[in-house]
């Protein structure tokens, strides 16, 4: 496993991964190793305990960490997706169309609709997870047409608090149901 090797090359100690996949999560970064809230520094010679390591990479092999988020004041799935999954203290939201979650229709086919109703939506799906707009960490745009742009941002800038996500936009060659744009996105919990 190379992260070994860079740990030995850190004079950190190696660790048996395969022994510790069933009893914790592990969590481990450069000069750190850190299980069960606490954490392992090698410093010079000798070791010490902290309480909070400055860097680190959580793996876990454990399914009750994954968790479904569904709320009914958002448009369902349209396929075997989740609206929203829980990870890690993560929460990955799927693309969100500009449905109206009782009707399962567009608000309009106007661009600017849309966005306002596919943002109202991810909002309820942030709320049932107990997350909100400046929690949201990375989105993705998905847009029918790039010229777009400028009125989705206008109506963006609204939603979420300085610092903004980071973002990509994309034009893309079709959305489901001939939507205009699609909003997906990542918020730490």
């Amino acid at each position: 496993m190379t992260w070994c090797a860079a740990a030995r090359s850190l004079h950190m100690p190696a660790i048996d991964v395969g022994a510790l996949r069933n009893r914790a999560t592990l969590a481990v970064g450069i000069g750190v190793v850190s299980m069960a809230g606490f954490s392992l520094w090698r410093s010079s010679s000798s070791f010490s305990l902290r309480s909070k390591p400055f860097a680190f990479l959580g793996i876990s092999t454990s399914a009750s960490v994954k968790e479904a988020v569904m709320t009914d004041k958002a448009p369902a799935a349209l396929g075997p997706y989740s609206q929203a999954i829980k990870a890690n203290n993560l929460l990955f939201v799927s693309g969100v169309l500009g449905l109206i979650p009782e009707t399962g229709k567009f608000i309009s086919e106007s661009v600017e609709d849309q966005t306002e109703q596919v943002l109202k939506n991810m909002g309820e799906i942030l709320k049932a997870s107990g997350a909100n707009y400046s929690s949201v960490v990375k989105t993705t745009i998905m847009l029918a047409d790039l010229n777009d742009f400028k009125k989705v941002n206008e109506i963006y800038a609204k939603y979420f608090p300085s610092p903004a996500p980071a973002r990509s936009t994309y034009q893309v060659a079709a959305l489901p149901l001939n939507a205009r744009i699609e909003i997906e996105c990542i918020a730490a919990l």
